[in-house]
């Protein structure tokens, strides 16, 4: 994982001590060495993560084209089955208002959810 060998001091002979410069010298080399692997290690997570991310958001991406249409096929489908109950121009026109109906009342709850979370948020703020 690193390209330079730790410089280390020459070894000692049994009953001499390193100097306080020797020791700090030592130091600084392996610390200088831990830096580095520390970075390549950091550069290799960094690299997995964006090729997983990549892969992903591709994945997320089909999925989500792949739920439209499987959404678009059962608005369809509605169409016509109920095409055969009270006739195709009329389904044409039912289908479509219930489904805006029910994306209107989403709308609003997310609305409602979003004002209270706001005025939560102002009123922590303004109490600090």
């Amino acid at each position: 994982m690193l390209d330079t060998p730790a410089s280390l001091a020459p070894p000692t002979e049994e009953g001499e001590d390193l100097s306080l410069i020797q020791d700090v010298r030592l130091l600084l080399g392996e610390a200088r060495n831990f830096a580095q692997a520390e970075v390549a290690y950091q550069k290799t997570r960094a690299a997995y993560a964006g090729a997983q991310t990549r892969s992903i958001a591709i994945l997320a991406v089909g999925a989500a084209v792949l739920v439209f249409f499987a959404l678009m096929a059962l608005v369809i489908g509605a169409v016509i089955a109920l095409g055969t109950v009270i006739g195709p121009w009329l389904s044409m026109i039912v289908v479509p208002v219930v489904i805006l109906a029910v994306a209107v009342i989403m709308a609003l709850l997310a609305r409602g959810k979003a004002r209270r979370m706001m005025a939560l948020l102002l009123d922590k703020e303004s109490s600090e």
